[in-house]
């Protein structure tokens, strides 16, 4: 599935927003690359709206792919926040990522979306529940802005895949929302990376989808847009009721723009809670392995933990 998550995309290019469609092979390829796979994978009770409970997201399985990725888990993710999956390189929080978007089966058990198992979902109903962003993303030759975000709208066309009044002004939303409407003309491969990140993010916004799920939205960008970006992440949250899940190597980055965070280690989830709760010496140095020392902000945001 894509970060416009559906497999039921019309076969033509990209809609008319404002510009010319971009090739076929392109659109495509961004719908090839991004296709949902059928797999057997679930979550617990997830409503997926604002002013609600935390949903309770219940995983009970396992990924083995020659060894052990994934252990048992079950895990709360706070309905209209932004959480953070911690831990170090292969402790399995991409491996969750992917089975939260329908990219990854287990190897046993099950997990349900809004009480239903997740296989049981249309491309396009899960894609209006749920908006997934890989680390890896394809190529966006030959497409402006306004046309890369008009595709987060395709879960939401009708029967002929017609794009209407109604789409031109979710697309136009996102891009203002991003802080990307004096660019919405520019080809998406001439962006920084920074403003090229937000594109995508636009595209999932307008995607209507009430959850996002990030994987590493912030790898390969310099502080500043790292910054940009997860301040973006944030308000949107917080803006929208969005319930966000992003997986992020920076604990301190974590700590600041997230308001919940679950660490895994080897596979196991080992703590979750919120940054001000998991921010301690003992704790850090069960997620990562090594001494670490925390000291207070001095803005007085989030504490800032350092290597001995």
């Amino acid at each position: 599935m894509s970060p416009v998550a559906t497999a039921n995309t019309p076969a033509t290019g990209a809609p008319d927003v404002r510009s010319s469609p971009p090739p076929p092979s392109v659109t495509n390829h961004l719908r090839a690359r991004f296709a949902a796979p059928s797999i057997r994978l679930s979550l617990c009770r997830n409503r997926l709206r604002t002013q609600k409970p935390p949903s309770r997201w219940i995983a009970s399985l396992s990924v083995c792919l020659g060894r052990t990725l994934l252990h048992p888990l079950s895990l709360t993710f706070p309905t209209g926040k932004v959480t953070g999956l911690i831990g170090h390189n292969g402790s399995g929080k991409s491996t969750l990522l992917k089975m939260l978007g329908r990219h990854q089966p287990p190897s046993a058990g099950e997990v349900l979306l809004d009480g239903q198992p997740l296989e049981s979902w249309g491309s396009k109903a899960f894609a209006r529940k749920v908006a997934y962003l890989p680390q890896q993303l394809p190529p966006a030759e030959g497409m402006t802005v306004r046309e890369l975000v008009a595709i987060g709208r395709y879960p939401w066309h009708g029967a002929l895949g017609r794009f209407g009044a109604a789409d031109r002004e979710k697309v136009e939303e996102a891009i203002a929302l991003v802080g990307l409407k004096p660019l919405a003309h520019r080809l998406v491969d001439s962006l920084s990376g920074g403003e090229r990140q937000r594109a995508w993010i636009a595209m999932l916004v307008a995607q209507d989808s009430r959850c996002l799920l990030l994987d590493e939205p912030t790898s390969a960008l310099d502080i500043a847009h790292q910054v940009d970006v997860l301040a973006l992440v944030h308000r949107l949250s917080q803006q929208r009721g969005l319930t966000v899940i992003a997986v992020l190597h920076d604990i301190n980055m974590a700590a600041r723009y997230c308001d919940y965070l679950v660490a895994l280690r080897g596979g196991e989830m080992i703590a979750q809670g919120t940054p001000a709760e998991l921010m301690r010496s003992d704790t850090l140095e069960q997620i990562y392995g090594i001494p670490m020392g925390i000291l207070p902000h001095p803005a007085g945001a989030a504490p800032v933990s350092f290597v001995y």
